[in-house]
């Protein structure tokens, strides 16, 4: 993995393991996350200043930042439940 990305782990997740998304969500930016698509989680970070935290997984192939706030009105019940929706693949 590359060493530039935080290798945190957040929550369940584990850096360097494989999860599959089990409940489809939308992240903050807006991109859909579907039912299936294949995670391998590289690691997270949290900016408290924003409520943001960011999950860096490789996704089909490429790298990517999949930033969440954490407020009720926006992800935060979806962080709150991360494990009903990310689950390590089998």
């Amino acid at each position: 993995m590359n060493q530039a990305w935080p290798a945190t782990p957040f929550a369940h997740l584990v850096p360097e393991r494989n999860y599959v998304v089990i409940r489809a969500f939308r992240d903050y930016d807006g991109a859909d996350h579907p039912i299936g698509e294949s995670w391998t989680f590289i690691g997270s970070s949290f900016l408290p200043y924003d409520d943001g935290l960011s999950l860096f997984a490789v996704i089909h192939g490429q790298r990517h930042q999949v930033r969440m706030q954490w407020r009720d009105e926006e992800q935060g019940p979806i962080i709150d439940n991360l494990s009903a929706y990310l689950q390590p693949k089998k």
